[in-house]
């Protein structure tokens, strides 16, 4: 890789040379600018506003805009008699653990490569020092005519750089976020959860510009005389009547992307504090909602009066279950109760027959033993 930038690390009192080389690259596509009708190249040109004519690069200089218009010309002598220590050299400030630098401030990132053999050691030296501390170093240098900010860190057996933005280059998030009072239930949260979790994680390698891709197709297409493919047209997403509805379906929608098997819609009703989603799923494992068809809790029959003790008690619905029930087992338990109640007056009726037999008897006997 071709370096951009010469010069040091300075590590206290240890020097090691390095070289600078860019760690990333555009792949993007870049388009030149034409004249519609005909298709000719349209261009910039430098051009002198005073003398109205297009003037070269050696004739191109600095300047700086006054504030009431004035330019104040800028030489590179000007600049190189700056008191910049950084001009050749990245030197480490401080170290610090990687938590504490803002990713708001990460900038351009580069490697450093050793410089010759003689850098190998504390090249090597300050990376491992690097590993076992598990933080990074803050440093200062000078590219491009201006001094920046940089972190150092461990890249597999190198050493990267990236640029940062001074502390006072980032805004603050003023006027961002919602100014008006939310607040969020805690199903809401766990219908985010579980699209988070449906989602997963990824293998950053296995991602891809696709609109970079498409536009090649296009190019190609057309430098083959050919018509470019078009894009089928994105489905139609409907109208979200409710936050609770547009996660449910994200939810749902995940799971059938990667292949899983969508669980069933459970029953809202209820639900007393659910939201209405005109019929859309819900996820029944985060929402443990009780059936109208679930079965009620069995309560003791209540027994019958004193001479039907023995009788078996006949069941008694609760109020509850017995609103949910259907008309069908409302039946069935009216027919059971009306078939318990003739049980317990025929053994009533017995009993009493029974108790009438033996009276007699007792009162004979009684007089034979007067006699």
């Amino acid at each position: 890789m071709r370096s951009i930038w010469n010069g040091a690390i300075s590590f206290g009192l240890v020097s090691i040379p390095i070289k600078l080389v860019n760690a990333t690259e555009s792949h993007s596509i870049s388009f030149r600018q034409i004249h519609t009708e005909d298709g000719g190249r349209i261009r910039y040109r430098k051009v002198c506003e005073l003398e109205e004519r297009e003037v070269s690069s050696a004739e191109i200089g600095k300047g700086y805009e006054d504030a009431d218009g004035t330019i104040i010309p800028i030489t590179d002598e000007d600049l190189s008699h700056l008191p910049l220590p950084t001009a050749k050299t990245i030197e480490i400030v401080a170290f610090v653990p990687a938590d504490r630098i803002d990713p708001l401030q990460m900038d351009a990132a580069y490697y450093l490569q050793a410089g010759g053999a003689p850098a190998a050691k504390p090249y090597t030296l300050l990376r491992e020092a690097l590993k076992r501390s598990n933080k990074v170093a803050i440093a200062k240098y000078a590219l491009r005519g201006r001094e920046r900010l940089g972190m150092l860190r461990v890249v597999g057996d190198a050493i990267a750089m990236h640029g940062l933005l001074w502390p006072d280059e980032v805004r603050a998030p003023e006027g961002v976020a919602p100014d008006t009072s939310v607040t969020v239930r805690d199903k809401e949260l766990d219908l985010a959860d579980a699209l988070m979790d449906t989602l997963g994680e990824v293998d950053l390698d296995d991602l891809h510009d696709e609109y970079r891709e498409a536009v090649e197709e296009v190019v190609a297409a057309k430098a083959a005389g050919e018509t470019p493919r078009e894009a089928p047209s994105a489905p139609s997403s409907g109208k979200v009547l409710d936050l609770m509805a547009a996660l449910e379906k994200s939810v749902r929608a995940a799971k059938e992307s990667r292949g899983e098997q969508p669980e069933p819609a459970a029953d809202s009703d209820s639900d007393a504090d659910a939201e209405p989603a005109s019929g859309e799923a819900k996820v029944s494992r985060l929402h443990q909602r009780r059936s109208a068809r679930s079965a009620p809790k069995q309560t003791g029959g209540k027994k019958s009066t004193s001479t039907a003790k023995k009788a078996t008690p006949a069941p008694r619905k609760s109020t509850q279950a017995a609103k949910k029930s259907t008309a069908s087992k409302n039946t069935a338990a009216a027919k059971s109760a009306a078939s318990a109640k003739s049980t317990t007056k025929k053994t009533a009726a017995k009993k009493t027959t029974a108790t009438a037999k033996k009276t007699p008897a007792k009162k004979t006997a009684a007089r034979k033993r007067t006699a």
